[in-house]
């Protein structure tokens, strides 16, 4: 039997369940369709988990340095791996939870568990259930990449998923892949206690930033102990007894490394190969992104694409964004578009990276004469007060019309203080509009509008 409804959403991330509750409750029947769990990668294996375990490596390291800040703790720091773990599962179990009783509240939603399927580009088969609806709207997702590199398929190993399962502290965890997910585990690992290497195949870690960012970072982890090789051009695995013999070919250091562990951080695949995409004549690009305008349509008409399965951002907030751009067309006569979106994103290693737009590098290229205010945190109030003085903040302008292009902020704080940044230029601020602002003291922030006023060319 064939059901229909006014609108189909594959995938309960975070586009596809807050876009259910705006249609269905615009009157709207929905049909919210999930094939595993609700809330997405974000939810499961991505932000809730994930920062949960990076906030427990935090209180490691801080009990670490209580002597620094004039505080005595008796006997050596444990780490109860079981309960930091424990804990990040309930509270991805208390967002499932909340997800549920809110989906389950909407009056024209009804959800189905299953693997959705195009039939043809307006009907969709679960399991064996047949729905049929004028608009599809697609939020189905990533998962990690396993990359083609020799030995990988006879090796076990680990990705940003089924790290998340681990019953106990690696020995000695190896990370293939110096960016944002990989530094993340490689550093909340080493202060669990595990032996950490990362390996890069690119000549500097996080290759999209600045240089003196990617050098900072690198510092702040080998500070730490953490064994960082990068310009491996040739990674390969092979067992040896119970560990992971990975070959990287440095031209400095041991030609292999041997570890316990090793977690493959080298990039996402979105979740489209499994859906009849070819049966409903959607375009994906090469890597399997669903193709989607600047108002996230597809090439079929009544079909949308949202969040990381369209290539358009990788991040919770892109795919949140995606929601609102949609809806608010489609229900409030909007014409909202995603280039209108300014990129701005963090690192959750400690301290964190804020970004906001064109980094220094970047600007240049696009070729803008560019002005550019500098400082290290240590000539941050606010840092020094905490003892978290590692990295700096800067922010790039446009030299001929003083138009803010964006902005870093690589310390404590950054990832919260880098949003002052990113207001003013929603709103086309200029450098002089931050430079006459008043921060409060003390704080991070408060540093913003004086980088701002020592602004130089660059």
């Amino acid at each position: 039997m064939t059901r229909r409804f006014d609108a189909i959403i594959v995938g309960a991330g975070q586009a596809g369940s807050p876009l259910a509750g705006r249609l269905s409750a615009a009157g709207m029947s929905v049909a919210l369709i999930e094939r595993h769990l609700l809330g997405g990668t974000c939810v499961n294996t991505g932000c809730k988990p994930t920062k949960t375990w990076v906030a427990s490596a935090y209180a490691a390291h801080m009990a670490r340095r209580a002597a620094d800040f004039g505080v005595t703790i008796g006997g050596e720091i444990g780490i109860d791996f079981a309960k930091v773990r424990a804990r990040a599962e309930k509270i991805s179990a208390d967002s499932r939870a909340s997800l549920r009783q809110w989906i389950g509240g909407m009056a024209n939603c009804t959800l189905f568990f299953g693997h959705a399927r195009f039939e043809s580009p307006h009907r969709v088969r679960v399991g064996d259930a047949v729905l049929e609806a004028e608009r599809i709207f697609l939020n189905v997702g990533g998962r990690a990449l396993v990359p083609d590199m020799p030995g990988v398929d006879a090796v076990p190993f680990l990705t940003n998923s089924t790290i998340l399962k681990l019953g106990a502290v690696p020995r000695h965890l190896v990370v293939v892949g110096g960016s944002y997910i990989g530094l993340e585990f490689g550093q909340m690992f080493r202060r669990f206690g595990a032996e950490v290497t990362i390996v890069e195949k690119g000549p500097r870690l996080i290759g999209r930033e600045d240089p003196d960012i990617s050098d900072a970072v690198r510092d702040i982890l080998e500070d730490e102990g953490i064994a960082v090789r990068t310009g491996a051009e040739c990674i390969r695995f092979a067992a040896q007894g119970e560990d992971v013999l990975v070959g990287v070919d440095c031209r400095e250091g041991s030609p292999e490394v041997l570890g316990s562990h090793v977690l493959l951080a080298v990039g996402r695949t979105p979740n489209t190969d499994d859906l009849g995409l070819e049966t409903a004549g959607v375009k994906t690009d090469a890597r399997g992104y669903i193709q989607v305008d600047d108002r996230l349509r597809t090439n079929v008409d009544g079909i949308w694409a949202l969040g990381d399965c369209n290539g358009r951002g990788a991040f919770t907030h892109t795919a949140y964004n995606d929601f609102e751009i949609v809806a608010d067309n489609l229900l409030d006569g909007a014409d909202r578009k995603v280039s209108d979106r300014i990129p701005a994103y963090a690192l959750y290693i400690d301290p964190p990276l804020g970004r906001v737009g064109m980094g220094e590098s970047e600007a240049k290229a696009a070729g803008h004469a560019i002005e550019l205010g500098k400082r290290p945190m240590r000539r941050v109030g606010r840092a020094v007060e905490k003892n978290e003085t590692q990295g700096f903040m800067k922010l790039v302008s446009d030299a001929d019309s003083g138009r803010i292009l964006g902005g870093a902020i690589l310390g404590t704080g950054g990832d919260e203080a880098i949003h002052g940044v990113l207001d003013l230029m929603a709103k086309q601020g200029t450098a002089q509009d931050l430079a006459h602002a008043v921060h409060i003291h003390p704080t991070v922030a408060e540093l913003l509008p004086t980088i701002a006023g020592e602004r130089k060319p660059a």
